[in-house]
């Protein structure tokens, strides 16, 4: 037994499209539409719309669920000059390291800026970070060659000229040999 009747006001569930059903032919329903139009429907495709028909948002919902396609997940890709990018990057410039550095001495800047490098560069030897970037600048070029100094006394790891297209001259990158 067929819940619809030639004269019911139904809708489609897929579509906006609403109309006044004009014959029933089995699972088959033929309705003409608000604009003058005759369509054909199965019965399971149209629902009947009126004053005393409820529909509960549970149900609504229930059906979006049945109709939404399932949203594809994004895989993100990281190049590969981003999977050798420094895990680790120290910048060296005093006014990164000290709050007032108007009434310090050229050593005394100098001496902060490398202890500083040393205690990062152990630091990072602890925790097995591969690769630390040292930005000190171009400057004279006296921060650099201390640090190139310091690096020279240890024997597991190697130091060169950082990415110069990310950091221009003033960086030095570390690169340390893991014990396995």
């Amino acid at each position: 037994m067929s819940v619809f009747k030639v004269g019911d006001i139904v809708e489609t569930i897929d579509d906006v499209i609403s109309g006044t059903i004009l014959s029933i032919d089995g699972p088959k329903i033929t309705m003409e539409d608000t604009n003058g139009f005759v369509i054909s429907f199965l019965a399971s495709e149209v629902m009947k719309v009126g004053e005393d028909i409820k529909v509960s948002n549970f149900e609504v919902a229930q059906i979006k669920s049945e109709k939404e396609i399932p949203k594809r997940r994004k895989i993100i890709n990281t190049k590969p000059k981003e999977r050798n990018a420094p895990k680790m990057e120290v910048d060296l410039h005093i006014h990164k390291l000290t709050r007032n550095s108007g009434n310090m001495t050229s050593y005394e800047k100098l001496n902060l800026q490398l202890e500083t490098a040393k205690r990062q560069l152990e630091f990072a030897m602890r925790k097995r970070i591969q690769k630390v970037v040292f930005i000190h600048g171009v400057g004279e070029g006296v921060l650099k060659e201390e640090l190139g100094y310091l690096f020279r006394r240890y024997d597991n790891l190697k130091h060169y000229e950082a990415d110069y297209q990310k950091y221009g001259m003033g960086a030095t990158e570390v690169y340390f040999f893991q014990n396995i």
